[in-house]
């Protein structure tokens, strides 16, 4: 019973710490009058699409847990509710702290760089702490009330489906007013990032809040969340066996020690003389992961007098770190494959794009190996417990071990697009260059963090799918009555079925991406159109006489965001029931296997890749091969411009797609075993 107390008690320490930040960056002035207008235009823009997407969204879960609690329980019903309502709460805490933070971190870019870090990192751990306390909250709650995870499944599920809708309808939303903006003022105008003279220059701030905030933090959230409960679930079966709650309660324990630990790694972020802005943020995580892992080695032996479990749960430490490191060689500009796309765009943007393709391709293959062999030792370590089941829940461990430092990774994550707003503040607000010099560099920063995360989202997202998957083959083997290893003998490619699910499950990802593409692409085309419209049709526009209308750009982010959720939800919603209903519980097997793997790669390739064209940009920015006025210049912003929905879209969507087929998977998975037609 301790640990239930101790889980809600650090759950509702995150919260009030995520309280206290709000109000310390809330006492920062707004700045200038032209500051508080600009920012006004993006809190106003921001609020109203969320406020949008979400009276949409709420319907839609209204219906689906009524569903759900008549054809499961209304135990699923209504954790299927509560989990979407903490995923869509997470992202707007965090998107409405942002929105605050942005104007606050420029105003305290005038008295230099670590101030500007200061506010900037304490908005950021707003939609860190609330993320990771809302979904520990949520969970110890079920648990303390009903005990056996299958009937608060639900709650991962409504935190997944609300995730897959904010990272589509974010990355939409942003990336179709990234890609309007950078063709039209910086290619064809000439004029800089971030210019009031640019009518997209809104809806782009705006984009960057509701899809790099709030759509990150339903993310992450979801992935905690569904972490949590597959280890629950994978632990149910060790609790029946042994009679030892400590096997359901054990993620819950490492899920309370990890908010401990990240509350003191904030106190970390201290920007120290003469050194480098990372440093302190680095600081921070690297402090978070190391007070965390004592406290896991100290929880294990109390809980299961050996340490076999606390070598699973390292795995997961060492594959963060490990991920780390591969995506900053291929996404930061201070490594050759970065380099070797810019130094590639001084023979035009065709050049441009096939190097940055086989960059993006190369990139997932070292990853997808540390994963792959993680998932090997922390199978191995756990097994040396007692067999398979050991084994198994040794993987879901290792996964909620790697999430240990996802309420710090968020907090720097978020970081990044509060100092991009920041700068574009700076800039439309005509402040001294000095201040877009210590917004510039910080954005940098945030770059490279932006990066590690979206790399850390999708390798945990893996891992967690990876642990539904092994839930959802339990729960076959009890609904069903099938041993485990006559299980695995039936997934074997002599059967049919198995290989039309694999192949099934393969193509889901690619259709899915090129549903997100597509609208993106939609986007960006009115986009373009309604900017060149302005620059031809509003007289003085150029010369800053007069205002363009921002509010029609707006309108079309929202207008194909709104509708391109459609699609991929469905697809992602409907392929397992429809799979595993037809075709029966083998091939639903198979398909959650082909999608996985599918997912995990073209989520890498895309997220590194389109950092890696991003920073190849920014490189030569900074002067190499012609620097801003360059033809290479040009050559490498349309590079960015395919790179923008690859890493902020289409690859981050993956995530909670894979694991949305997966939880709905293990929810109907009695019902999907019974009922086949096929």
């Amino acid at each position: 019973m301790w640990i239930i107390w101790l889980a809600l008690a650090s759950a509702l320490l995150a919260l009030a710490f995520a309280g206290v930040s709000t109000l310390s960056v809330l006492k920062m002035p707004l700045g200038t009058e032209r500051m508080v207008e600009v920012y006004s235009a993006i809190k106003e823009g921001a609020i109203a699409y969320l406020n949008r997407q979400y009276r949409t969204l709420l319907i839609f879960m209204v219906v689906l847990s009524l569903v759900l609690a008549a054809a499961i329980n209304w135990q699923t019903g209504v954790s299927f509710f509560t989990g979407a309502l903490f995923s869509a709460l997470a992202g707007y805490f965090g998107m409405r702290v942002a929105v605050e933070g942005n104007t606050r971190t420029a105003n305290a870019a005038k008295e230099g760089i670590a101030k500007a870090l200061s506010v900037a990192f304490r908005g950021g751990t707003v939609m860190g702490l609330s993320m990771v306390g809302l979904a520990l909250l949520g969970l110890t709650v079920y648990y303390w009330l009903w005990r056996d995870p299958i009937l608060f499944a639900g709650f991962g599920f409504g935190g997944s489906l609300v995730a897959l809708f904010a990272r589509i309808g974010g990355g939409i939303y942003t990336k179709s007013a990234d890609v309007g903006a950078d063709l039209v003022g910086k290619v064809e105008a000439g004029i800089p990032e971030d210019d009031p003279r640019n009518p997209a220059v809104i809806a782009d701030a705006v984009g960057d809040n509701v899809g790099d905030v709030a759509g990150m933090a339903a993310d992450i959230f979801e992935t905690y969340a569904v972490t949590l409960v597959g280890a629950m679930l994978l632990g149910w079966p060790l609790f029946q066996t042994t009679g030892n709650a400590a096997f359901v309660e054990y993620p819950l324990l490492l899920g309370a020690i990890a908010i401990l630990s990240t509350v003191v790694g904030t106190f970390f972020v201290r920007l120290r003389r003469g050194e480098s802005p990372v440093s302190p943020l680095i600081r921070a995580i690297a402090a978070t992961a190391v007070l965390a892992i004592v406290g896991f080695a100290y929880a294990t032996y109390v809980l299961f007098g050996s340490y076999e479990l606390f070598y699973s749960a390292m795995v997961g430490v060492v594959i963060v770190v490990l991920l780390a490191l591969l995506t900053n060689y291929y996404t930061h500009y201070g490594h050759k494959p970065v380099q070797r796309i810019a130094e590639a765009s001084q023979a035009g943007p065709a050049i441009n794009l096939i190097n940055g393709l086989a960059n993006a391709l190369e990139s997932a293959l070292l990853p997808v190996i540390v994963i792959a062999l993680g998932v090997v030792l922390a199978y191995t370590f756990g097994s040396w417990c007692g067999g398979a089941y050991y084994g198994f829940y040794g993987v879901a461990v290792a996964a909620m071990a790697m999430l240990s430092v996802a309420g710090i990774i968020v907090s720097v994550d978020a970081f990044g697009p509060i100092i991009d707003n920041a700068g574009g503040i700076a800039e439309m607000a005509d402040l001294e260059p000095e201040v877009r010099e210590v917004t510039d560099t910080l954005d940098a920063v945030g770059n490279t963090t932006k990066a590690l995360t979206k790399t850390f989202a999708i390798g945990s997202a893996g891992l967690a799918a990876l642990s539904l998957l092994l839930a959802y083959l339990i729960e076959i083997e009890e609904y069903v009555g099938i041993a485990l290893e006559d299980i695995g003998a039936r997934l074997a490619l002599v059967n049919p079925k198995v290989i039309l699910g694999l192949l099934v499950g393969g193509a889901i990802s690619f259709l899915f991406t090129a549903f997100c593409m597509r609208s993106v692409g939609v986007g960006a085309f009115e986009m373009v159109n309604e900017v060149r419209r302005q620059f031809r049709e509003i007289e003085g526009i150029m010369e800053g006489k007069a205002k363009p209308d921002y509010a029609r750009c707006v309108d079309i982010s929202v207008r194909t965001a709104l509708k391109g959720m459609a699609l991929p939800g469905a697809l992602a919603l409907l392929s397992p029931l429809v799979v595993g209903f037809v075709f029966g519980w083998e091939a639903l097997g198979a398909m959650l296997i082909g999608a996985i793997v599918t997912g995990l790669c073209l989520a890498l390739m895309m997220a590194n890749g389109g950092a890696a064209w991003d920073n190849a940009k920014k490189f030569i920015e900074l002067g190499h091969f012609g620097g801003k006025k360059s033809p290479a210049h040009a050559a490498a912003v349309v590079g960015d411009t395919v790179g923008d929905p690859f890493k902020d879209t289409a690859g981050p969507a993956l995530n909670p797609m894979i694991k949305v087929i997966n939880m709905i998977s293990v929810i109907f998975a009695k019902y999907i075993a019974r009922l086949a037609i096929l």
